[in-house]
């Protein structure tokens, strides 16, 4: 936060002058005492009652579409020739890519199926990709020719979109990056020039399009200075006062945005995972989807740590978002149809999130999100209010037992379900008044002692420890180009163990054995080969302190969110 309020009326604090391309430009910023004012308004953060509905939304569709699914390549990142500001070059040569524009004609798009489809799957907000980091505009911007409307297709996208959202009453975000490998300003001795450029477009889409609720920065790491943005944020605020902005574009702004990952469990400041259905942003033949327990697992986890999720889709070179993502969207909302009142308009907690469990509450109800059992009843941490109420909102019977130091639902196995099985805890107040807790760890590795063969650019954010902590959102990664590695934990003294849980990012893994050390040589007593994000196998018992999770082969750089030793029975 930089420290400094602008006004909108009456009190004038930041002299403004309009220069090329309708850029707002500030001069001699004067910082307003701390108190504020009447009329002033703080330009780097919305309203809380801003924040509130957007957190209230819970579920968006984000799209990232262009001329490059033609190709079936990422957006942006597959384009060739140089990157100024972050190097690397994609593998389609630079004058195919940014002439790709001439040859897309997506005949069958239709914004108003996109915005049902949206609809059918429980969604509340869009955001779209006006310009990607390859530069091409969505919509038929005034101060550049490489745009949608000088294609063969001619219409401009982001109008009909925006024309559909606000028809099907949905809120609507457009995502823009300020980087701009194609400008021949960006990151050169004239730079200026290009950030006059993205003020000057940024001000067309919150102009030309009617409300705008969010816009959605992508500036891989760029500073404030980069773009500017204690002078760009003042002049969006000022044409969509409503407007949500995240922390891409150098400053924190309203939200954070894990990316591709759950978030961790935050209740002080809002956050958003951004997260792709497929493994590619743009659309790719064949891309490996994600099944409807990976898609509404995602989901609770997201809202039970209290965030929101953009979940990505990548529509197809003719203008449809691919029926197979279609059919799995709209599963999604289905479930959302039966058990929504666990999911919108509720906030996270009191239970943190882990791996098996998640939980959300609105007033005096919580919900009790199970995703995978361990045994016949599940055991949580003591509330500071009693439980007056408790019902199985999944169907079925529960029985809930209280005590001073815990309560512990049990849920027999036929009303169980394989997704979620949600118990509905009425407490005798409201929920928001209990400070979150942790869940005990199942695992005999939660919180022991670990080692790795290689840690992705030795980082600490990225250390063996973190596969073993209960955290869904953190990981132990290693370098791109590993094919082999391992995870050791010392679980402090010996132990029985019978199974194992592991979650892996990228489905990377083709072989891998677990073993145990007897004396100085390591003994393998499992193995196996792809692991995914949703692992469980059970062994016959073993008795050992240190374990080894050894990968033997993998395609790249292997990634563990979880690993979880379970006792013997």
């Amino acid at each position: 936060m930089l420290g400094f309020r602008t006004v909108r009326t009456p009190t004038i604090i930041v002299t403004c002058l309009s220069l090329a391309f309708g850029v707002l430009t500030c001069a001699s910023p004067v910082q307003a005492s701390s108190s504020g004012g009447a009329g002033q308004a703080d330009y780097l953060k919305a309203s809380p009652e801003d924040i509130q509905w957007w957190r209230d939304l819970k579920f968006g569709l984000f799209v990232h579409w262009g001329p490059v699914s033609l190709k079936g390549t990422e957006i942006g990142w597959s384009r060739g020739g140089e990157r100024r500001g972050t190097g690397g070059t994609g593998e389609i040569p630079v004058e195919v890519y940014d002439n790709l524009y001439k040859e897309f004609n997506p005949a069958l798009f239709d914004a108003d199926e996109w915005l049902q489809i949206a609809k059918d799957a429980g969604m509340r907000y869009m955001v779209f990709t006006s310009k990607h980091h390859d530069g091409f505009s969505m919509f038929d911007s005034k101060l550049t020719d490489y745009k949608i409307t000088n294609s063969p297709f001619k219409r401009d996208v982001v109008k009909e979109l925006a024309d559909a959202c606000h028809k099907a009453g949905l809120r609507l975000g457009y995502y823009y990056s300020p980087v701009d490998w194609h400008h021949p300003d960006y990151r050169t001795a004239t730079h200026q020039k290009y950030i006059d450029y993205m003020h000057g477009q940024l001000r067309e889409i919150c102009t030309n399009y009617g409300r705008i609720d969010i816009i959605w920065f992508d500036g891989l790491g760029g500073t404030a200075k980069d773009w500017d943005s204690p002078k760009l944020f003042p002049m969006l605020r000022q044409l969509q006062p409503h407007i949500i902005l995240n922390d891409r574009a150098g400053l924190p702004a309203d939200h954070d945005t894990p990316e591709q990952r759950i978030g961790s469990f935050q209740k002080d400041r809002p956050w958003e995972t951004c997260m792709t259905i497929c493994q590619q942003w743009a659309w790719k033949p064949n891309d490996r989807m994600k099944s409807l327990k990976e898609c509404v697992q995602t989901l609770v986890r997201v809202v039970g740590g209290d965030g929101n999720l953009l979940f990505n889709v990548g529509p197809m070179p003719d203008g449809r978002i691919e029926p197979r993502q279609v059919d799995r969207l709209r599963e999604m909302g289905q479930w959302l149809k039966r058990y929504g009142q666990a999911i919108y308009g509720t906030r996270g907690g009191p239970f943190k999130t882990t791996a098996r469990l998640a939980s959300t509450y609105s007033g005096n109800d919580v919900y009790v999100h199970i995703l995978e059992w361990s045994g016949d009843a599940i055991t949580l941490p003591a509330l500071p209010k009693k439980v007056i109420d408790s019902s199985l909102l999944t169907g079925g019977t529960v029985s809930v037992r209280q005590t001073p130091d815990a309560i512990v639902i049990a849920v027999p196995a036929e009303s169980r379900q394989e997704i979620d099985t949600i118990v509905k805890l009425t407490l005798d107040g409201p929920a928001a008044d209990i400070e979150p807790v942790a869940m005990p760890s199942a695992s005999l590795a939660a919180g022991k002692k670990a080692a790795a063969s290689n840690v992705f650019q030795n980082s600490p954010a990225y250390q063996a420890a973190k596969a073993l902590d209960d955290d869904p959102s953190t990981r132990w990664a290693t370098d791109s180009g590993v094919k082999q590695a391992w995870l050791e934990v010392d679980l402090g003294k010996s132990a029985t163990l019978n199974k194992v849980a592991i979650s892996e990012a990228f489905d990377r893994v083709r072989k891998f054995e677990l073993q145990y050390k007897d004396g100085r040589a390591w003994k393998t007593f499992f193995s196996g080969d792809r692991i995914g994000e949703d692992y469980a196998k059970t062994f016959e018992p073993v008795t050992a302190q240190v374990v080894r999770l050894n990968i033997l082969e993998a395609t790249d750089g292997p990634t563990i969110w979880e690993f979880q030793l379970m006792p013997g029975e």
